[in-house]
């Protein structure tokens, strides 16, 4: 028995996020499938988990935290 994969779906979709420049932020998302790959992008390019982005995944909500956010963080 052969069963095609399910694909991933956004259950919650990330939303616009103001804050203050210096402060942290914080970006959401809940996915159809628990501890699904999320790779987190600006533009074209893959972030990597550094003192300025952390990477959290619990289930299927995924975040990322933006430290001393920056107008370039838009």
């Amino acid at each position: 028995l052969c069963v095609p994969a399910v694909p991933v779906l956004f259950k919650q979709a990330l939303e616009n996020t103001d804050t203050e420049e210096g402060k942290s932020v914080s970006l959401r998302c809940e996915l159809t499938k628990a501890d699904a790959t999320v790779v987190w992008k600006k533009g074209g390019a893959t972030l990597q988990a550094s003192a300025k982005y952390e990477m959290k995944q619990k289930g299927t909500v995924a975040e990322l935290v933006i430290h001393n956010a920056e107008p370039e963080d838009a």
